[in-house]
């Protein structure tokens, strides 16, 4: 099955309205489609209605930030209820401290010399409760500072750079209970993306385990190739199930298109099998 299980929408970071994804996904092929927009539900109810118009399989999704240690990890939620009100209530903790975090970032941008970078962000976002790093990136990237966005984010926007700054997300526990108390499956997103320790990963994966976790991405956008043979010894081991996503943001931006991803290798149960 040609399955994107995490892509992005004008709600949180990417570049195409809700309805604009699914159009594009179902010229590309896609089967079956998750919008899984950072920390966010309200893009689900526009982009299942175009699924339907198309005839395009889609499931309910949501990208959580989570704090694990120092560092920032990404749980996808699939196939939920999203009128669950302890997700909803969740998902609304987490976006609370973005405002905050954009000026703190903005202002450490300043102190270096480069203004008005959020009021330059703000002219990306599509939806003003979610202004992300993203959205700093593709300003920077507009006014020169940098030559892409992987530049901007090595250069201003990690840690121990002007533009970084610490925010406590969602515990693993939390983002968790959330997904499974809307009756979702948890997925650990790009793995390979994360800058935990390579000694530190496998306590992640154990304690994903533990809480019920069920799938992990095993090629994405971003991790495929060598990384796509870790991670699908990763579920063989712990037994998840496996995922496959473009982390699609945009085109031009993103290096894989919706539907693009590599496959599955054939022995992994895929995720999708407990979501059609």
């Amino acid at each position: 099955m040609n399955a994107d299980l995490h892509c992005h929408s004008t709600i949180s970071d990417g570049l195409l309205a809700p309805r604009e994804v699914v159009r594009r996904a179902y010229a590309n092929g896609v089967e079956l489609l998750a919008l899984t927009d950072h920390d966010e539900i309200s893009g689900l109810v526009e982009a299942r209605a175009e699924a339907v118009a198309c005839g395009l399989r889609f499931v309910n999704g949501v990208e959580v930030s989570v704090s694990w240690g120092d560092q920032t990890v990404h749980i996808v939620g699939l196939g939920f209820d999203a009128t669950d009100p302890a997700l909803l209530a969740g998902l609304q903790q987490v976006r609370s401290g973005r405002d905050e975090r954009a000026r703190c970032m903005s202002e450490g941008l300043a102190a270096i010399g480069i203004r008005g970078v959020l009021e330059g962000a703000q002219r990306y976002v599509g939806n003003p409760a979610l202004v992300s790093r993203a959205h700093f990136a593709r300003y920077l990237v507009e006014i020169g500072i940098a030559r892409d966005m992987p530049n901007v984010f090595e250069h201003y926007l990690v840690r121990g750079k002007p533009g970084f700054v610490e925010h406590e997300w969602a515990s693993l526990e939390d983002a968790l209970g959330w997904i499974h108390g809307a009756g979702g499956l948890a997925v650990i997103a790009h793995p390979g993306r994360t800058r935990l320790a390579k000694s530190e990963m496998p306590k992640l994966f154990e304690r994903f385990k533990a809480l019920g976790g069920e799938a992990i991405e095993v090629v994405s956008g971003s991790q495929s190739g060598p990384d796509a043979l870790e991670y699908a010894r990763v579920a063989r081991r712990y037994g998840f199930l496996a995922s496959r996503a473009s982390d699609f943001h945009g085109p031009g931006e993103s290096p894989v298109d919706l539907g693009r991803a590599e496959i599955l290798p054939p022995d992994l149960t895929p995720v999708w099998e407990r979501l059609v």
